[in-house]
């Protein structure tokens, strides 16, 4: 009797099983359409709508502690995958008017018109996702067969000479600009000049290096006949790396030099204990200062990109927008001791427990896990060059009007910076490690726009008034967009 009970569970669940096939099949196809609040890529379907885990997770946030938000502007901020952290409320607004409801009904209870639509929603992507398949296969295939032969030939070495003048390559003195922001008087420089792409000037323009005496980086006359994919040849390669390596390294704030020379000067105990009992908003200030000096050195690198700038001036404004800070993050690994995990900030090297006024001990610890992480690759002066130079030119940012030129200009760079690892390298698997930290490095500074709207909440006027114009821009929705 126990065995036939056994058996018709048996039967019962292989058949609840099967049922569920099906639907399980369903769910995974409906990730390829896009999350509806903004737009990234979708998990599936969450309190009744296609969302991301990342609008799941505020929704399910604001449900729980019963939020109230309140919208710095107009009540109609746009929410998109750069952005939706700027302004909960209406991105709360969003989930709301598309149906998100702790009540909503799950797949598996959809009416069939409801899933009629679903599926056809479904296909109609798909065969979007299809179209763009077969327009792009071409080059892919292209790109596929440089990767593969290039590897299996061990063509393209760097040259030893051009290596021995990047490795510990000095760059010039950067001064501090004359119209930055003034720390001692807490006002903001009428100088400043913000993304306009022809204002920044605090930077010198005069080169310091001269490549063109150098051999080219790559050995490409065997290649093919020089020859990429259509239209691209290695020597274009070459002058794209050469270009990029130099704009890095005329824009750093410190050379590797200076940086080994400060790596154990130290802020002491008691300048550790200073920094901790300050206020909230004073710290938070300085390093808004800190962070927009950087970037200024990063929009100065973007400027002296050739390929950067033979992009649209939209798109150009849109890349330095969503990116810099991102380039900023993966600069900070230069300046981080991996030894005793400090950070190099306001002339000497400090732990996280410097930071601990902002009241933002998660980002701190995630920027800081991410500098150490990228450390442990132990990437050289041009590497750090060409992976900051593909984070920022990323096709895959909102509102770029042409986003095939810039897609074209990043395999590019992929393609430099490959041939540099497997010169400097023995592990073939360092460029997909690379590769593999971007979604880390957005979220860092994802979480970074998530804190600074939570310290605008309690201090608008601190931010409106003594943070820098250019970091409000960046940062702040309540500030003009940069695309002038």
């Amino acid at each position: 009797m126990q065995w036939c009970n056994t058996q018709k569970m048996q039967a019962q669940l292989t058949v609840t099983e099967s049922a569920q096939e099906p639907e399980k099949r369903t769910l995974a196809q409906i990730e390829v359409i896009p999350c509806k609040i903004c737009g990234d890529k979708s998990s599936g379907i969450h309190y009744g709508v296609i969302t991301c885990e990342g609008c799941k997770g505020f929704f399910r946030r604001s449900q729980q502690n019963n939020a109230s938000y309140s919208c710095p502007r107009q009540r109609n901020c746009l929410i998109d995958r750069t952005n939706r952290n700027r302004c909960q409320h209406c991105r709360l607004q969003k989930c709301l008017a598309l149906g998100m409801s702790r009540d909503a009904v799950k797949f598996g209870r959809m009416s069939k018109k409801q899933r009629d639509s679903l599926y056809a929603e479904v296909q109609k992507h798909q065969q979007r996702l299809q179209e763009q398949r077969q327009q792009q296969s071409g080059e892919a295939e292209a790109l596929a067969r440089v990767y593969g032969s290039s590897i299996s030939n061990g063509l393209n070495n760097l040259n030893n000479e051009a290596s021995g003048t990047y490795a510990n390559g000095h760059v010039i003195d950067l001064p501090k600009s004359e119209g930055y922001y003034n720390v001692d008087s807490g006002q903001p420089s009428p100088d400043q000049s913000g993304l306009d792409m022809t204002g920044i000037k605090q930077i010198k323009q005069e080169p310091i290096y001269d490549l063109t005496s150098v051999p080219n980086l790559f050995t490409y006359s065997s290649f093919n006949n020089g020859q990429l994919a259509p239209g691209i040849t290695m020597s274009e390669i070459d002058r794209i790396a050469q270009n990029i390596i130099k704009s890095h390294l005329e824009t750093c704030q410190y050379t590797m030099e200076e940086l080994h020379q400060l790596a154990w000067q130290t802020h002491t105990y008691e300048e550790i204990k200073a920094y901790q009992s300050k206020s909230r908003e004073a710290l938070w200030q300085q390093c808004a200062i800190q962070i927009t000096h950087a970037i200024q050195y990063v929009v100065e690198f973007a400027k002296r990109i050739t390929g950067f700038m033979e992009l649209c001036q939209n798109d150009q404004i849109l890349l330095l927008k969503s990116g810099c800070l991102e380039v900023v993050l993966v600069r900070m690994c230069r300046a981080f001791n991996p030894l005793n995990n400090t950070v190099l900030f306001e002339g000497k090297y400090g732990g996280m427990q410097m930071f601990k006024a902002l009241g933002s001990d998660d980002l701190v610890n995630e920027a800081f896990d991410f500098a150490k992480n990228l450390c442990s690759l132990q990437l050289t002066e041009e590497e750090i060059a060409l992976f900051s130079s593909a984070v920022l030119i990323s096709p895959d940012r909102a509102w770029l009007i042409e986003p095939r030129k810039v897609q074209k200009l990043q395999e590019k760079i992929y393609f430099a910076l490959q041939h540099v690892i497997q010169k400097n390298h023995l592990d073939d698997e360092t460029l997909a490690k690379l590769i593999a930290k971007i979604p880390t490095i957005t979220a860092v500074c994802n979480l970074h726009g998530e804190k600074l709207q939570v310290f605008k909440q309690s201090h608008p006027d601190i931010v409106n008034t003594l943070f820098p114009p250019l970091y409000k821009e960046l940062f702040n929705p309540d500030c003009a967009t940069v695309c002038k």
